[in-house]
């Protein structure tokens, strides 16, 4: 086959690739460009030689071997704009006769993603180690003189008790955050009324909110839309949220849910129906509210894993939500102004 109808081939096969490509030359000069490398180089590519636009020093020592005539390399380099950050994974191979093609692959998401799982994995050791080594502790010394002692004994099965409730109640956190991902992307389609949701939830956290002395105060127009969903599934959306507001805002004495349908809000296509969940405690800093739905995340570490909280209430929610379509949204006029949740739901 002539040179040029080769040529003609490769440029035809590379301007079909989603990725940008770049042909070079041995002597280092960019030959062709798709569409996407134009977009990410610019114009001036052809022509050019490619380390000059490829200055890393991991990716132009990876370019050096291949064009002094290894068969093929591979070498990433971080690119930083104005306001994103993007890594790419830079793969060169030799062609008989044609110089090298240089593609390049946006690998960013596949990096957040085991970072985030590094992450998880890291917080899920440390929040059962601590109490595991508490365990162990009190193991020790049971074992030891204080098994003689009625009232150390009652003292340390006490702790060990909390310790191995807060286990199992991450454990079951974990899982419950496990099966909401797992059908996160199926949207459910039963008409489900919010009255009796959060009635149920009230009626279940009603004893606990009394015996803290807070009031839960439920006002809730008549005739309330229904909307598509899983009615277990927004149960445990609504007790996180007043659960969180009984735990956290209860200083304030009162806790308030409350309901609107609204006609027109950004980012949806029709009505949606709002439920607040409003407390008059000590409220959040403004700057904290952006990571509040992130796993293990607590403003007060202490005082959240004092009261029971696994830092995975908030993420469920927001999981629960994306699946349902919805949005949660925090307000919170700073500390000692109370916290309102609002859950936004199409239907």
């Amino acid at each position: 086959m002539p040179p040029m109808q080769t040529d003609d081939a490769v440029l035809a096969l590379i301007s079909a690739l989603p990725q940008p490509v770049l042909l070079v030359g041995d002597d280092g000069f960019v030959t062709a460009a798709n569409p996407p490398a134009l977009d990410l180089f610019g114009a001036h590519i052809r022509g050019a030689p490619v380390r000059a636009h490829l200055r890393q020093p991991e990716v132009t020592a990876m370019l050096g071997r291949v064009l002094d005539g290894a068969a093929s390399g591979q070498a990433s380099f971080t690119a930083t704009g104005v306001a994103t950050e993007a890594i790419w994974q830079v793969t060169a191979q030799r062609m008989d006769g044609q110089g090298l093609v240089i593609s390049l692959r946006d690998v960013s998401d596949i990096e957040a993603a085991s970072a985030q799982r590094r992450d998880f994995v890291a917080n899920v050791s440390h929040e059962l180690r601590s109490p595991l080594t508490v365990l162990a502790g009190f193991i020790e010394t049971l074992q030891g003189p204080a098994g003689d002692d009625p009232a150390a004994r009652a003292e340390f099965l006490g702790i060990m008790s909390e310790q191995a409730a807060r286990m199992a109640g991450l454990v079951a956190d974990l899982l419950s955050l496990s099966r909401v991902e797992a059908v996160e992307k199926i949207r459910p389609r039963t008409l489900v009324s919010i009255d009796d949701v959060l009635r149920a939830t009230l009626a279940a956290l009603r004893p606990r909110s009394d015996a803290v002395g807070v009031n839960l105060v439920c006002d809730l127009p008549p005739d309330l839309p229904q909307v598509p969903g899983d009615h277990d599934q927004l149960v445990q959306v609504f007790h996180n949220l007043i659960e969180n507001a009984v735990k956290y805002g209860g200083s304030g004495g009162r806790v308030e849910i409350g309901a609107r349908v609204g006609a027109v809000m950004p980012g949806f296509d029709g009505p949606v129906l709002q439920v607040t969940v409003r407390d008059y405690g000590e409220g959040i800093n403004p700057i904290f509210i952006p990571r509040l739905t992130e796993r293990f995340y607590r403003v007060d570490k202490g005082r959240a894993r004092d009261s029971g909280g696994t830092g995975l209430g908030l993420a469920i929610v927001k999981h629960i939500l994306s699946r349902h379509r919805g949005r949660l949204v925090i307000e919170s006029g700073g500390t000692g102004r109370g916290v309102c949740f609002g859950v936004v739901l199409p239907f």
